[in-house]
């Protein structure tokens, strides 16, 4: 039997070890530590962190589906626990989690060991591949640990309702707030709940457990039908826009009825209201543009006046183009770009106004909390790129040239409207609002972003907003 392989992963965080062991234990946290890159989901769950509790995950390489089902055990509070691979890829898998207290903060330790199938054969023809991806998924958790650990020192923990709770943002919002301590409740058009603390809704009929509203300290709308999903033909927008304005509209005027209303409503909105701006620099001052989604954009923030009016604050998070491999834009255009097909569309200098994943999360999480936010508010980072320059560093990252154009007219050939306002028009929007309260920004650059959302930081050492995890041999 070949000798284990071991990989140590450790790093400073800035909270007792008390707090980062009890973020670990909370429901979320397999969701928040789980790489983006990385093809992988719960299909079954027992428990947290205590011994005998277990996870069953479905991880998928290329076309190729396993099994990993994992058990806890050696569980000492506030100090360690042990997961340990009983059914999945490897022959062996022992993962020990470890907090020390260190000074004003703790020692976070990931201590693995694992061999790979077929022994010495195995080892050699796998081991570096699995070294270095191993490495990349425990860079990437420390400072994942570490900047939502900062960001819940901020705000104390909440009752918080999220609709579109199974989107890109919101599943992991909801996974970020929990592991924060907050209770959250999902509005979820299924019956009967898949979880006792879900709150049904149904914005086409107009129906909502109103009853389950009551004393929430805030709601979180992001529910809409996804823009990308098909070419945009009458009926498509029409359930566009009526998926926006219906149930805003609908969870606004439940919100101004009832006797505990929450302080806050964050209703999401985009920086589409702009429209094409080409070249000029707009903030949240800067008045709609013209065109389809700068319409559905106007009647989806004004469909949450209800709110307003029963004195609820109302916060627009616009959000640019997010930024994640999990979904969206940038799973889109990895295959592409990593076969080396990549480049600018169109004329390249239409504006992209981007936001990495967590940011978008956190500045959602200041929305809630921070009662100098309300209206429109930029969820941008604050440095906009043009399409040209973000397939440019996207082929940087990923070490691939990135210099076949998508010319215009087969944009709209391939995708029509769509593709005429969304991939052809843009405008370079810059967040005031949050820069005036002080945001910070844990991925300021595209390079920064995109080199932590695709685990491209290095080998040996993650950092994200100054935070490094050290990875040893």
């Amino acid at each position: 039997m070949a000798e284990a392989d071991e990989l140590i992963a450790r790093s400073r965080l800035p909270v007792s070890a008390d707090r980062a062991f009890a973020w670990h234990e909370r429901a979320g946290a397999f969701e928040r530590l789980t790489p983006p890159w990385e093809r992988m989901r719960v299909r079954e769950r027992r428990g947290t962190i205590h011994d005998g509790d277990y996870v069953v995950l479905e991880l998928r390489v290329g076309p190729i589906s396993r099994r990993w089902v994992s058990v806890h055990s050696d569980y000492r509070e506030g100090r360690s626990f042990v997961d340990e691979q009983v059914i999945g890829p490897f022959a062996f898998f022992r993962h020990q989690h470890l907090f020390d207290p260190a000074g004003d903060g703790c020692r976070m330790e990931d201590r693995i060991e694992y061999r790979l199938p077929f022994g010495l054969l195995g080892r050699a023809v796998g081991g570096a591949f699995a070294r270095k991806r191993l490495a990349r998924i425990f860079g990437y958790r420390h400072a994942v640990v570490a900047a939502d650990l900062r960001r819940h020192e901020e705000a104390r923990p909440l009752k918080v309702a999220v609709s579109g709770a199974s989107g890109l943002i919101g599943r992991q919002l909801c996974a970020f707030l929990s592991t924060g301590g907050a209770e959250v409740r999902r509005l979820s058009r299924r019956w009967p709940a898949e979880s006792p603390d879900d709150i049904f809704w149904d914005p086409a009929r107009g129906a909502i457990a109103a009853e389950r509203l009551e004393g929430l300290d805030a709601v979180v709308h992001l529910a809409g039908e996804n823009l990308a999903e098909g070419r945009w033909t009458r009926e498509r927008k029409q359930r566009i826009r009526d998926s926006r304005i219906d149930g805003t509209r609908l969870i606004a005027e439940t919100l101004a009825r009832l006797e505990r209303p929450p302080a806050v409503l964050v209703s999401a909105s985009a920086v589409g209201i702009y429209g094409a701006r080409g070249e000029l620099l707009v903030d949240e001052d800067d008045a709609p543009g013209a065109g389809f989604l700068a319409e559905v954009c106007r009647a989806w923030e004004a469909a949450a006046e209800p709110a307003r009016r029963a004195g609820i604050r109302v916060v627009h998070p616009r959000f640019g183009v997010v930024l994640s491999p999990a979904g969206g834009a940038l799973a889109r255009m990895l295959t592409p770009f990593s076969l080396g097909l990549g480049g600018p569309i169109g004329g390249g200098r239409q504006g992209m106004s981007w936001v990495a994943l967590d940011d978008a999360l956190y500045a959602c999480a200041r929305a809630i909390t921070d009662e100098r936010l309300r209206g429109p508010v930029n969820v941008v980072a604050p440095q906009p790129v043009t399409q040209r320059e973000f397939a440019a560093t996207l082929g940087a990252v990923l070490g691939r040239p990135a210099v076949l154009p998508l010319p215009a007219p087969v944009v709209r050939l391939l995708f029509g409207e769509l593709g005429e306002r969304a991939l052809l028009e843009g405008a370079l929007v810059k967040p005031r609002r949050l820069e005036e309260v002080g945001f910070r920004f844990e991925l300021p650059t595209l390079a920064s972003a995109l080199r932590h959302l695709l685990g491209r930081s290095g080998a040996r050492r993650f950092t994200l907003a100054g935070h490094t995890a050290e990875l040893l041999p």
